[in-house]
């Protein structure tokens, strides 16, 4: 009688060791699926704590935005400058992104431009689309939000922020956002489990670099 309790016990615990475990590694697959946009665009800052500062700045249109005003929604930030050719030169992609995501009532792109006056900007988004520019251009001309907040000084420079107002990723220099694994990194960021990998100046390349090889192998 003891040994068949001994054997219940031992079973049920054995199963539910192996229910753990189970359990344990589906969670482990999911985080790691959902780095593997974050890792395919190689960011050159990624993390879960640091808030977006807020900021109120003008639109080419004259009207005020806030970033606080997005709340619950993923925000992309571009800043840049005419000054920059890489910033015209990816213009078009970022005209594409901005299109798609015209259609969804979840993110929103918005362009920080650092130009004097808005004539300066309208010129040069002009040049780049030969159109008007299908997202919210807002002006820093003294640069207080795109370098005194941010931080920026290179440009062009594009920041991803999600919809609890957490600054997950920045991406430095030009980018082909028309890449579909941009609207995949978008749509990771709303939704668990998040990724949980760190990427910051003081990152370990190739620690970064061997966790994304075998997310991306395992994806």
């Amino acid at each position: 009688m003891r040994f068949a309790i001994a054997a219940e016990i031992a079973f049920v615990l054995l199963a539910g060791t192996a229910v753990y475990a189970f359990v344990s590694m589906a969670r482990t697959s999911e985080t790691r699926r959902a780095c593997v946009p974050l890792c395919a665009m190689h960011p050159s800052y990624a993390g879960r704590n640091r808030t977006a500062p807020d900021f109120e700045l003008r639109a080419l249109d004259g009207r005020s935005v806030k970033l606080s005003q997005f709340a619950g929604k993923t925000v992309v930030l571009s800043f840049w400058t005419s000054a920059c050719p890489p910033c015209i030169e990816e213009m078009p992609s970022l005209a594409h992104l901005a299109k798609v995501l015209a259609k969804r009532r979840d993110v929103v792109l918005l362009s920080v431009s650092t130009d004097t006056d808005g004539a300066a900007a309208r010129s040069a988004i002009e040049a780049g689309l030969s159109a008007p520019a299908p997202f919210p251009v807002l002006l820093d001309p003294e640069s207080s939000v795109v370098g005194g907040k941010y931080g920026t000084r290179l440009f062009p420079e594009t920041w991803f922020v999600d919809p609890r107002g957490i600054i997950r990723a920045r991406f430095d220099g030009a980018r082909d956002w028309s890449n579909p694994v941009v609207l995949d990194l978008i749509d990771s960021l709303a939704r668990p489990p998040s990724c949980d990998i760190d990427i910051a100046s003081g990152s370990s390349d190739r620690e970064i670099e061997g966790i994304c090889e075998e997310t991306l192998s395992a994806g």
